[in-house]
């Protein structure tokens, strides 16, 4: 391996100081990364808009209860009748219930089931708003283990159960999702550049990053300026991730082809870099645009991912345009030891990409068209997909005790007991709206009273609770609570309004899909705006955009097949769609971009048909090595048991493997050999002839 030749020191100083600089910000900010949890909520009443019927009445039920007390239901069961050892038992733990110090109010006490002799019990703990649900029920589950006797089951379910489970789930967010992705990053690295250093500094690079991004993020959430979630802080560490090593593998490659050029690590680093901020900073600002359309969005969980992933990306792109360039000056041709980067060493044409050139010189409208017909078919499976919403309770893929107990509770009591719809109304038509809750779907409903059982006022108004038949987070539950909605809503002058936990849900249901038909041609105009911008064409950006439309219509198509008869998945939430549409869109031009940047380059010397080939060969290993980058990233999301980011995980991750071994290496070249240099209309460069065809 040739040494480099001895530089002068000045020419050491600014690398130098860039990899000092990023260090302390490693110092300083990494700790962040393990904190987001505490300014995390996954609460799903917090995110809907305040113009939502269900938050209206959260705020009008505070005049009759200022706990804002979430329940959590125990519930006991013996198959063949509970025994008075049964019952004794509950009469004693809730009485030790009653003592622990985040109650609302004194437990309800037991109530049996209707079976003769009862099979099942159930009281009902109301959790203080101002306490920590995990906490709160764990205590309870450890209350409930004290003399329980045997053969009895007894769970804890509720929504505060709920809660403090999916809290768990996402328990792993900042733990074991960060130690798969940085493992699947490093074996990737490892096994494309096959060196033990050049992995090295690029997890270094993508650790910096996201050091910076969660202190960035830990401060403006923290502060109240965003809402921060479990999922959104798993989406952070994989995007972060993902584009820091995509920009890096651009940016090495091309510093590899300038090394092998003859040029010292100091004119490597700039030539590279010069060559590849173009392509990167058009690859960050469309995804950062691209997130940022979620602020459109009414669901603050969503609004709140668009900055964060927005910071995550603007993280990734200074670490990739300043630490790496440093890093790789100060180690020259040592960062890719024990291979030996020799100057006049031609670089090997890969076998693959030169065949996928040729294979596009010789058939270029066989292929885009065969191509695009795949694609459409595999579009049209998208019908098949169930992305209207899903029980609360079928977000968890391992066994959890609170969803255990729902199903418990449902077989023995009215399944809503535990979480009633709530309806507030004028007092002088109490009477009408009352009569007007007997609808299919609702078991009993009452009026919230005092102690004396005198039917409480505030303000002018009342506040009935109407227990569901169903589970609260059902479809049918959501049903009944569209009648009750419908019957109330008719009562003239009572300006009747529900909530409740089903409303909740429904009311985010709805606005989910909302905003999906908002957003979706936003985040399409954005991106082809840049495009447009990017490659000083009107042609070309339509049709790179119109592929990865065609990609996205394709993966949830199969996502779709994929959902539906290998996983047995019950449904998707609408936002599955919405972030998979962002992601895929906004990563899906990514790849279209550093290929049809150099393409351009090359379009310029020796025309758009041979450029074409050139880019597709000059960039086929690294745009695949990329994209396999992101697309194992996204699949870690996968270790954390909730549906909709095991959802998010394959629908991503399949996605940019099509995108860069479907759409990027035949789809676009193909298309573009075929329309010749009117690809790039009305640019100059569609008018003119190259300067060159060597």
């Amino acid at each position: 391996m040739a040494p480099d030749r001895p530089v002068p020191r000045l020419r050491w100083l600014l690398p130098a100081l860039l990899a000092l600089a990023w260090l302390a910000i490693g110092a300083f900010a990494g700790p962040f990364a393990g904190k987001l949890s505490e300014v995390a909520s996954n609460d799903g009443s917090a995110f809907l808009p305040s113009t939502a019927e269900s938050t209206e009445v959260n705020d009008l039920r505070a005049a009759f209860d200022d706990t804002g007390a979430t329940p959590a239901i125990v519930v006991a069961e013996r198959p063949g009748g509970l025994t008075e050892a049964d019952q004794a038992y509950l009469q004693t733990a809730a009485a030790a219930l009653a003592d622990l110090e985040f109650n609302a109010g004194p437990p309800i006490p037991p109530q049996l089931s209707a079976e003769t002799p009862p099979e099942a019990a159930q009281l009902v703990v109301l959790v203080d708003a101002g306490a920590e649900e995990s906490e709160a029920v764990a205590e309870i589950r450890e209350v409930l283990e004290t003399d329980r006797p045997d053969g009895l089951d007894v769970l804890v379910t509720g929504q505060a159960a709920l809660g403090a489970d999916l809290g768990e789930a996402f328990a792993g967010v900042d733990g074991l999702l960060l130690l798969v992705a940085a493992a699947v990053v490093a074996v990737i690295l490892v096994l494309v550049y096959r060196s033990p250093l050049l992995p090295l500094l690029v997890l270094l690079s993508c650790g910096f990053a996201l050091a910076a991004a969660s202190a960035a993020v830990y401060a403006l959430a923290d502060a109240g300026a965003i809402d921060l979630n479990g999922q959104s802080q798993g989406i952070l560490f994989i995007l972060v991730f993902g584009a820091a090593t995509d920009y890096a593998l651009l940016l090495v490659a091309r510093f590899r082809e300038e090394l092998l050029a003859g040029a010292d690590r100091f004119a490597a680093v700039r030539r590279a870099l010069r060559a590849t901020i173009e392509p990167i900073a058009a690859s960050a600002g469309t995804v950062v645009l691209g997130v940022l359309c979620l602020l459109f969005s009414q669901l603050e969980s969503n609004r709140g991912l668009g900055p964060v992933a927005a910071i995550g990306i603007g993280a990734a792109f200074l670490s990739a345009v300043t630490f790496l360039p440093a890093v790789l000056a100060l180690f020259g041709r040592a960062a890719f030891w024990p291979r030996r980067v020799r100057p006049g060493k031609a670089a090997r044409r890969s076998r693959l990409w030169s065949s996928a050139a040729g294979l596009v010189a010789r058939r270029p409208r066989v292929v885009w068209m065969t191509t695009a017909a795949g694609l459409a078919v595999a579009a049209a499976f998208m019908l098949q997909l169930k992305a209207d919403g899903t029980a609360q309770t079928d977000v968890f893929l391992t066994d959890v005790d609170s969803v255990a107990g729902q199903e418990v509770l449902a077989a023995h009591f009215p399944a809503g007991s535990g979480a009633p719809a709530v309806v507030v109304a004028d007092a002088d038509s109490l009477d009408a709206v009352l009569a007007a809750t007997e609808v299919d779907g609702v078991a009993e409903a009452a009026p919230k009273t005092d102690a004396s059982g005198a039917v409480l006022e505030a303000e002018g108004l009342v506040m009935i609770e109407a227990v569901l038949e169903d589970a609260p987070d059902s479809d049918a539950a959501m049903d009944t609570v569209e009648r009750l909605r419908d019957a109330v809503h008719a009562v003239d002058g009572a300006d009747a309004k529900v909530g409740g936990a089903t409303a909740i849900q429904l009311d985010t249901l709805e606005t989910s899909e909302r905003d999906r038909a908002v957003i979706i041609p936003i985040v399409l105009a954005v991106i082809l705006a840049v495009l447009m911008l990017l490659l000083r064409s009107i042609l070309a950006p339509l049709l790179l955009t119109a592929t990865v439309v065609l990609s996205f219509g394709a993966t949830m198509g199969v996502s779709a097949l994929v959902f539906n008869h290998l996983f047995g998945f019950p449904g998707a939430d609408p936002t599955v769609v919405l972030f998979g549409f962002v992601f895929l869109v906004a990563l899906g031009i990514d790849y279209n971009i550093f290929l049809m940047t150099r393409v351009r380059e090359e379009s310029a010397r020796l025309g758009t048909r041979a450029g074409t080939l050139r880019g597709l060969v000059a960039t086929g290993g690294v745009i695949t090595s990329a994209g396999v980058v992101l697309a194992a990233t996204f699949s870690a999301l996968a270790v954390l048991p909730i549906l909709f980011l095991a959802q998010i995980a394959f629908v991503v991750a399949f996605g940019v493997l099509l995108d860069t071994v479907i759409v990027r290496s035949l789809l676009v070249p193909a298309l573009t050999f075929d329309l010749g240099r009117t690809v790039w209309w009305p640019s100059r460069l569609s008018r003119v002839r190259p300067l060159s065809r060597k």
